[in-house]
């Protein structure tokens, strides 16, 4: 019976959230399993991984071979590292300790580069909207003083058309006081 660390789709369409299974590797893929290792959210920036590292290594220890996906997965975790690890202790070329340092060292290692990768994303998307806020305050303020000037422009007109509604208004009136002049 080959043991096979794969990943068990869930989720809905279009948004996928797998389930890391421990299962016969004749079964199908959402099937039947063994034990249940973890979860993978991939939809998430970066993924979201939860896994029992120790369950991991002893399936692993014990011959189970992980898919292409699972082996990235348990590579990017550390569980191969330590798996490593073990395997050096238990042929004595290093002690327990030493491994334990080793493998402290390379997840406090791995840890601040994801800190740093998620303070980037978050730097870069503040900085977008930036930018984005920035162009629609533009857009925002050009339509503001296109709306201006056509007020401005209504505004005038309207004047204007007074101006000539009471110029004439004003040439009839001088005109009978002119007749009445050359009248008298």
């Amino acid at each position: 019976m080959p043991t096979r660390i794969r990943l068990q789709r869930h989720g809905k369409k279009n948004q996928p959230f797998y389930h890391i299974v421990v299962a016969d590797g004749r079964a199908p893929r959402d099937g039947r399993f063994i034990e249940k290792l973890g979860t993978y959210n991939p939809m998430t920036n970066p993924a979201q991984i939860v896994l029992n590292e120790d369950k991991a290594v002893e399936w692993l220890k014990n011959g189970a071979q992980p898919s292409q996906t699972v082996n990235r997965i348990l590579s990017y975790k550390g569980v191969l590292l330590r798996r490593h690890l073990q395997i050096g202790v238990e042929k004595g070329a290093i002690t327990q300790e030493q491994a334990d340092v080793k493998f402290n060292e390379w997840k406090q290692a791995k840890e601040s580069k994801i800190a740093n990768a998620k303070s980037a994303i978050e730097n870069e998307k503040r900085s977008n909207d930036k930018t984005r806020l920035e162009a629609e305050k533009k857009v925002n303020e050009t339509k503001a003083a296109a709306i201006a000037a056509k007020r401005q422009a209504a505004a005038e007109a309207e004047a204007a058309a007074k101006a000539e509604a009471e110029a004439p208004a004003s040439e009839e009136g001088e005109a009978p006081a002119a007749e009445e002049a050359t009248e008298a």
